[in-house]
This record gives structure tokens, C-alpha cells and sequence, in this order.
């Protein structure tokens, strides 16, 4: 059976290193839906064009299209024994959603691993980052403080959500890469 696993943490948690991590050790295809986007608008698809258009007028894309790209990666990617979604659900809306599509196929999430780190770590995380990578956009106190207020935002409605269907799963973030990266693998290998 196909496992659908979803990675959670604020901006700085090291979402990108530990997914690379876990698509390896269990055959995942990684779904992130920035890469998704820009992979659909590269490609010229319907799909693409409509969200280049949104995008360039400054507007967000809408659930549909976002769920419309998703749908295609489950159903068009072979050879992986499953997948790991990224960046989305991001509202209860999408993880309804994520349930009522996955059920179209007799399939449901599998689990969700959430890496968590303290506020003041994301804040010195990100600004390490800004300075080692040159990203202007999280150079900013006042930009970064706004991100994680929306990741708690956003995010605290679906850890209940995920709770209460005991598929919510939460590892320490504050320790190096390979630390973390055990304590995922220790929750994924009960999968």
C-alpha cells in the first residue's frame, strides 16, 4: 500500500535537508508545492499557466489548482512506495481536502511528522541562513517575526486536526542534522 506522509515545521525547522533524508531511506517521491508550481509553469501545462497567471497579478493559487497538481504527482509518478507532502495542507480546508482525495482510492495519510524548534531558534536559524545565503527576504527581524506568527497560525489548527486522528507525530528539531534525522527515521520505521 502506498504510505502519504506529510512534513510539518516552521521555517528554519530543516524541512529541506531531513526531506532529502527520508525520501532516500524509504523510496518517497518529495512533493513540494513551490517546486510544483514552478515545474507545472516551466512546463507550460494548463494548470501552470493558470497559476503564472495568478502569480504574476500578485494572488495566491487557489486550493483546486494546488490540489489539481497534487492529484497528478500521486497518480503519475511510478516506482516509489510513497510520497512526502511538503508545504501542503496548510489550512484545514486542504487537509479535508487531502482526506477526500486520497479516499477516492481507498487510501488515507499515513502519518505526519512535525519538526519542531522554539520561535528564538527559528529567528537565529533564518538569519544565519540570510547572511551564508544572501536571502535579502529573511534578512529582516520584523519579516521573520511576521513568518512564524503565520506558520502558528496556520499550522496549530492542523496539528489538532492531525491529533485527533492519531496520525500527528512530533520530533525534536533543536539537535544537529543527524540527531533529527534518527528521530524521524524512528518515527517513520512503526510505518
Amino acid at each position: 500500500m502506498t504510505k502519504y506522509y506529510i512534513l510539518f515545521g516552521p521555517p528554519g525547522a530543516g524541512k529541506g535537508t531531513q526531506a532529502t533524508a527520508m525520501v532516500e531511506r524509504y523510496n518517497l517521491h518529495h512533493i513540494s508545492t513551490g517546486a510544483l508550481l514552478r515545474k507545472e509553469i516551466a512546463a507550460g501545462t494548463e494548470l501552470g499557466l493558470k497559476a503564472k497567471e495568478l502569480i504574476e497579478n500578485g494572488c495566491l493559487v487557489p486550493d483546486e489548482v494546488v490540489e489539481g497538481m497534487i492529484e497528478s504527482e500521486f497518480r503519475t509518478i511510478k516506482g516509489v512506495d510513497g510520497f512526502l507532502l511538503d508545504g501542503f495542507p496548510r489550512t484545514i480546508a486542504q487537509a479535508e481536502s487531502l482526506d477526500a482525495l486520497l479516499s477516492k482510492t481507498g487510501e488515507q495519510v499515513t502519518a505526519t511528522v512535525s519538526i519542531m524548534i522554539p520561535d528564538a531558534m527559528i529567528m537565529e536559524r533564518i538569519k544565519g541562513r540570510a547572511l551564508k545565503e544572501g536571502r535579502a527576504d529573511d534578512a529582516s527581524e520584523e519579516i521573520i517575526n511576521n513568518r512564524i506568527s503565520t506558520y502558528h497560525q496556520q499550522t496549530e489548527p492542523l496539528i489538532n486536526y492531525y491529533k485527533n486522528s492519531d496520525k500527528y507525530h512530533e520530533v525534536d528539531g533543536t539537535g544537529n542534522i543527524d540527531q533529527v534525522k534518527e528521530s524521524i527515521f524512528a518515527v517513520m520505521d512503526k510505518f
